[in-house]
């Protein structure tokens, strides 16, 4: 991009214009159509046959954009014809290089040495040799068939002799055997192979023609290239995941061939094993009943065939992350972090220099803050003690007002350091001021919808109230439900009685406390959200002794001049979604003027086909012309993260989106963050490993009750199944919950390190727990041996950085974790209209989904915006 950029007037080298061209096709789309249409470079400045390169390359990827979500159904019967007509000439167009070497050295076909052969011809050979019904007019037939005439003409033996395209490229030899010359990249190939295996015509003579071409083209090219094309299969264009690919290789290799005569037919194992050496391929006939491995599973074989080839892509992974992936710093490059402890690191001087240095205006502001910190906390001891001995709400407490105003005056000085040093937030200092205004927020917020009687909001308290009086009797500890003593859980269960019929849908609250509180005192109040929302005692200790929790200390009314992007979990409606519905429209049009765009994401999709959804909904808050923050919630939160290191390493309109001063990126907020994965799935995918092969040996005993042509049908079906489009997108969906899929993810991921993230993590308590959630909890806690959890992650998972991986930007993202108190609540918070159909009485008892979900966004806009991270919108400016 660089090179790109520099010297617009002038042609370009010819040797990167050949580069570029030569790399196109490992390229992603979004890469191509920013070289061609964006970076401002015209035609002419382009050698010739690169520009025609890059504009077919660009074409074709169009194409098969369009295809890879699209097939695999009744809907798209005609998608194979439209496939077969660029499919063809892609095809050709990629030997059109090696053949104009032919014709150079004047090699006539018919004179070639038939010891050097394609793949695919010596293969073929090797099965006309074994046939006697072979005849002359067969093997006439075989060489003019339309799916051999690309791969299988002799003269391509000399792609081995030499390196190809040398004249036109200059490239070392070793570079042409790793990328080959053909104009469709392996994740292209691994799309129209899967649209091929998963259509509903795979008898039909055009997808098996299709199917043919692409395999040719495989052969065709350096082994790598196949190599590279089989760990797409499944997830392509995703972290490759073992489980994916091996319900992708049973169909590749039982791939339908029926169009083509017997003798023409490819042996699909011996091709594989051609690209793998050393590997055997299955068969599924020596793994059923009377086969010589009948005693194993002929699935856990193709698994292990999996994994090594997704090892032996590696160098592949890695080539397509050094294209596609620009990286703006290196592991050993140090962690961006506050200029004050820069400064102390850096030099060998004592801590006092740094603050006392009187031309240092970040220092100065720095010193200010601090004390203006401490004089507010100061301030705000004295009142909160005249407010526990006056009983007197804080707006008519005079001692309230002063104290106030000093906390308004910090954190206009923090703001100041933040303008003067963007990573300040990150001081210990600072953080720790930042996190006791992100809790005291969130108790405003809940006692303001207490307040206002927002939604059901003073049921749940109540609810939470009573529940969470009866379990602070209960010893905090990081261990099984049955190591508690059953008489309290006993009683625990008596506190939610059912309610009879006579007494109302809510009035099983006896004497609520939360009903009417305009009969309660103010510090009366806040004692008894803190109580019941904070689950760690040692953090409601800290935030019943907070001044800033005590004053209640609202911002200064106006709009901010700010947009949400929100991405929900793995099952969400996408754009038309209703999470946090009321509260999004609360902050809207009575509160704040904040306008939201949800993300289409899609349920159990991939986090790079939401990470694009996620970019295409930045792109139109971005016409706002207003900053915009990420919300994610459960795997959305993995989904966010993925979309902000995908722009930064992207293309610089892509970059643009992410650092821009007026629309760009400028804080977080993660919902019971799946980042981290969660237990749930390495759990479920040995269970589901286990459920296969277990059916697979309950098959096996089948055997000696039906036909041959029954139980063929039947593992028909299960591989129409295993390799249907739903099941694939499935599996891309699932990956985020992988523990190898996330560290190749954590691995390779940049972030910013000025962008503060606010977190919201839950632990289920018997009280919290919807009947829905009640078996999967159960499993959660079996499965990770701790009840510290909200039914799906658990609670030191679910934070702002990578816990399983350790490396640079893994510390960044902690750096920019500002963390949150841990609540007493449920992993489905958020969620209200979407599970009416699975609200028991129970919960309607328990008040299970009437939570405050204002909570959940509120604060995180608040405290970012007290600190100047979010502005206020023009006219609305605040002042101190």
């Amino acid at each position: 991009y660089d090179v790109l950029q520099k010297k617009p007037q002038l042609p370009l080298d010819p040797s990167f214009s050949n580069l570029i061209s030569r790399i196109a096709p490992y390229m992603t789309f979004r890469q191509i159509s920013y070289v061609l249409n964006s970076s401002g470079r015209p035609s002419n400045h382009w050698q010739p046959f690169d520009l025609k390169r890059l504009r077919y390359v660009y074409s074709v990827k169009k194409k098969v954009q369009e295809i890879s979500e699209s097939y695999g159904g009744l809907s798209f019967l005609p998608q194979s014809f439209f496939v077969s007509i660029f499919l063809g000439e892609a095809t050709r167009s990629s030997l059109r290089a090696p053949m104009d070497i032919v014709a150079e050295n004047h090699v006539k076909p018919e004179a070639a040495d038939h010891t050097k052969r394609t793949v695919l011809s010596k293969l073929r050979r090797h099965r006309l040799e074994g046939s006697s019904r072979l005849t002359e007019e067969d093997n006439e037939g075989f060489v003019m068939s339309p799916a051999s005439r690309v791969a299988s003409l002799s003269n391509l033996h000399l792609q081995h002799e030499q390196p190809r395209l040398a004249s036109k490229y200059n490239s070392s030899s070793g570079v042409e055997d790793l990328l080959g010359d053909s104009l469709l990249g392996p994740q292209d190939v691994a799309i129209l192979l899967q649209a091929g295996l998963t259509s509903v015509m795979k008898g039909s003579t055009v997808v098996q023609l299709n199917q043919r071409m692409l395999l040719d083209l495989m052969a065709s090219q350096p082994r790598t290239f196949a190599i590279a094309v089989l760990a797409e299969l499944g997830t392509p264009g995703s972290q490759g995941v073992p489980r994916a690919l091996t319900s992708a290789l049973m169909a590749f290799i039982e791939m339908d061939q029926s169009s083509f005569k017997p003798a023409h037919r490819i042996d699909i194992h011996n091709l594989l094993e051609s690209w793998l050496p050393g590997l055997k391929i299955p068969r599924r006939d020596d793994y059923l009943a009377g086969g010589r491995w009948a005693r194993q599973s002929y699935y856990d074989a193709i698994f292990g065939v999996s994994v090594s080839i997704l090892d032996l892509a590696e160098v592949y992974s890695g080539l397509k992350l050094r294209i596609q992936r620009v990286r703006h710093s290196n592991e050993s490059d140090p962690v961006p972090g506050p200029k004050e402890e820069s400064f102390l690191t850096g030099v060998e001087t004592s801590s006092d220099e740094f603050h006392n240095n009187a031309n240092s205006k970040l220092a100065t502001s720095i010193n200010a803050a601090k004390e203006k910190i401490a004089t507010a906390d100061d301030l705000g001891k004295s009142a909160v003690f005249e407010l526990k001995s006056s009983g007197k709400p804080s707006k008519e407490c005079a001692s309230c007002a002063s104290a106030i105003s000093a906390y308004k005056k910090a954190f206009a000085a923090c703001a100041q350091v933040l303008s003067l040093d963007k990573n300040a937030f990150q001081a210990h200092w600072f953080k720790s001021f930042f996190r006791r205004n992100y809790d005291a927020l969130m108790v405003k917020s809940v006692y303001d919808n207490v307040i206002e009687d927002v939604d059901n909001v003073r049921i749940w308290m109540d609810a939470l109230r009573r529940g969470s009086s009866l379990r602070s009797t209960v010893p905090v500890c990081d261990g099984l439900e049955s190591n508690y003593p059953r008489s309290i859980l006993d009683d625990l269960d008596k506190v939610f009685s059912p309610i009879s019929s006579t007494q109302g849908e809510n009035s099983f609250i006896t004497n609520p406390f939360f009903a009417c509180p305009e009969k309660q005192k103010e510090q009366d109040i806040v004692d008894a959200i803190i109580a019941a929302l904070f689950y760690d005692p040692s953090e409601r200790e800290f935030i019943a002794n907070d001044p800033l929790v005590r004053l209640l200390i609202p911002n200064d009314p106006g709009n901010y001049n700010f947009t949400i992007i929100t991405a929900m979990g793995v099952i969400t409606e996408g754009k038309k979604g209703r999470e946090l519905e009321k509260a999004v429209e609360r902050l809207k049009k009575k509160k704040r003027g904040v306008v939201t765009v949800r993300a289409d994401t899609g349920t159990a999709r991939s986090v790079d086909y939401n990470a694009n959804k996620i970019e295409e909904a930045v792109e139109q808050a971005v016409k706002l012309g207003r900053p915009y923050g990420l919300v994610g919630y459960s795997q959305g939160c993995a989904n966010e993260f993925n979309f902000e290191s995908l722009m930064l390493s992207g293309t610089p309109d892509q970059q643009k989106l992410l650092i821009s001063s007026e629309t760009g990126l400028i804080c977080r907020q993660l919902l019971f963050s799946a980042a981290n994965g969660s237990v749930h799935g390495p759990a479920g995918e040995a269970k589901a490993h286990q459920l296969i092969t277990m059916s697979e040996d309950f098959f096996k005993y089948q055997q000696g009750y039906f036909s041959r042509a029954f139980i063929s049908s039947t593992l028909n079906i299960i591989n129409d199944i295993l390799d249907s489009a739903a099941f694939q997108k499935f599996m891309g969906g699932a990956q985020s919950f992988f523990p190898d899929a996330l560290k190749a993810f954590w691995r390779e991921a940049q972030h910013m390190s000025h962008i503060p993230t606010c977190v919201l993590r839950g632990v289920l308590e018997q009280h919290t727990t919807p009947e829905s959630l009640e078996m999967i909890s159960n499993l959660l806690s079996k499965q990770s041996g701790s009840r510290l959890h909200d039914s799906q992650v658990h609670v030191y998972d679910a934070v702002g950085h990578p816990i399983y991986v350790k490396n640079r930007n893994g510390r960044i993202l902690k750096n920019c974790d500002m963390g949150g108190a841990i609540q007493r609540t449920h992993h489905w918070s958020p969620l209200s209209e979407e599970v009416e159909y699975v609200k028991t009485n129970k919960d309607v008892q328990q008040a299970s989904f009437d939570c405050a979900k204002d909570r959940h966004i509120f604060p995180f806009c608040d405290v970012n915006a007290r600190f100047g991270i979010i502005g206020y919108a023009p006219g609305n400016e605040k002042t101190f």
